[in-house]
């Protein structure tokens, strides 16, 4: 009897880890997916910036819109390339769980390596706070890339929209509107 309550230990404590195993599994599906929807919104800024290259529009107005794509561009480029790296760091916290899983098991049968679990088990959740705080700066490039680019849109509202609503609106888009980009009276 005490040896099936040793080996049910053992398997109870290798089934420890799967808790971290699916916050890592929840974060890989979470980031993959952030990823995908940059993938998404490249592409579309993409065509939009080709088809900008070809219509002909009022020059100020298509060269900051042509800027602005260029920009956000420029960021999903970044947010990409962080969530690539978060997601790797991800993958990697999961294999040292999964690790520290078989490790407890082995340490059953070799009982001079019973750090080998807790070493795995700590660089596993060290892994995992670093994919964290990586989603925390990629999810802050992601509001300043928000921000822009609905500063663009008010902008482009502001220049199309009738003169009497863009005089009951906010001082200060009024303010920082360039003067090109005004509503024509």
């Amino acid at each position: 009897m005490d040896t099936l309550s040793s080996a049910l230990g053992v398997l109870t404590a290798m089934i420890t880890p799967a808790v971290l195993i699916s916050a890592c599994g929840a974060l890989i599906l979470s980031t993959s997916t952030r990823l995908g929807r940059v993938v998404d919104r490249v592409r579309a800024l993409s065509d939009k910036f080709e088809e900008l290259a070809h219509v002909e529009e009022e020059l100020a107005l298509a060269e900051e819109r042509r800027a602005v794509i260029f920009d956000q561009l420029d960021k999903l480029t970044s947010r990409s390339r962080i969530l690539q790296r978060s997601m790797t760091v991800f993958y990697i916290a999961l294999g040292l769980f999964v690790a520290t899983s078989v490790a407890i098991g082995v340490v059953a049968y070799v009982p001079r390596i019973t750090w080998l679990p807790v070493v795995l088990g700590l660089a596993g959740a060290s892994f995992l706070f670093y994919g964290s705080v990586i989603l925390i700066i990629e999810a802050r490039l992601a509001f300043r890339a928000l921000m822009s680019e609905m500063d663009f849109v008010w902008r482009l509202s502001q220049h199309h929209a009738p003169a009497d609503l863009v005089k009951q609106r906010s001082p200060h888009y009024r303010l920082s509107i360039k003067p090109s980009l005004r509503p024509r009276r």
